[in-house]
């Protein structure tokens, strides 16, 4: 099952005079992961490499760096310890003594699987999407009662009946949501998994 961090955590490492800084993040999309790494960069080091991975999806960066020396093993580091949903951005500042390729993959990755190694991690539970609707009535106390359960609502829309979620929930919870759901409405509401999520 994989991982992702439960909070940003950081570390940082001294090899041969460069100054490295990891930077790692727990992410909900890969929007998210750009937005961390922007925040992240510092234009003041000479580098600023990075990778995340979201599912299937991932990306990374050299900044300069020779090719597949910094962005690929920082990916390694997420990878070889079971993370998903997390974006890693490591900044070095040069410190006169070139590294060589080989240093440099062991420095950026080091660092990376490092600060990883260090931080908190939660286990990822899959989820899927639902849709329902909901009568303005009974709105206030089922979306009380979903968000308690551990639903969290990714969109709304109100029309002239009520309120039609798309929910983000665990899939092993979907079928005891469901019971409540079907409660809370006395039957009335519709509750469905969305095809595909």
């Amino acid at each position: 099952m994989p991982h992702t961090l439960t909070a940003p955590v950081r570390h940082e490492a001294d090899v041969r005079k460069s100054r490295f800084l990891a930077l790692a993040a727990p992410i909900e999309s890969p929007e998210a992961a750009q937005l961390f790494l922007d925040a992240s960069r510092d234009p003041q080091a000479t580098h600023n490499c990075w990778a995340w991975r979201f599912g299937a999806q991932y990306r990374f960066h050299d900044d300069g760096e020779p090719g597949g020396t910094a962005g690929r093993p920082i990916l390694q580091a997420i990878e070889s310890q079971g993370y998903d949903r997390v974006a890693v951005m490591v900044v070095r500042w040069f410190g006169g003594i070139k590294l060589g390729t080989g240093g440099l993959a062991r420095a950026y990755g080091g660092t990376a699987a490092e600060c990883l190694r260090l931080a908190d991690r939660t286990e990822l539970r899959e989820e899927c999407r639902v849709l329902c609707d909901c009568p303005y009535a009974d709105m206030d106390r089922v979306q009380a009662r979903l968000l308690a359960a551990g639903a969290r609502i990714e969109h709304a829309a109100f029309d002239g009946q009520g309120v039609n979620w798309r929910l983000v929930v665990a899939r092993a919870d979907v079928a005891a949501l469901e019971a409540l759901y079907t409660d809370q409405t006395r039957g009335q509401g519709r509750f469905e998994v969305e095809p595909g999520a």
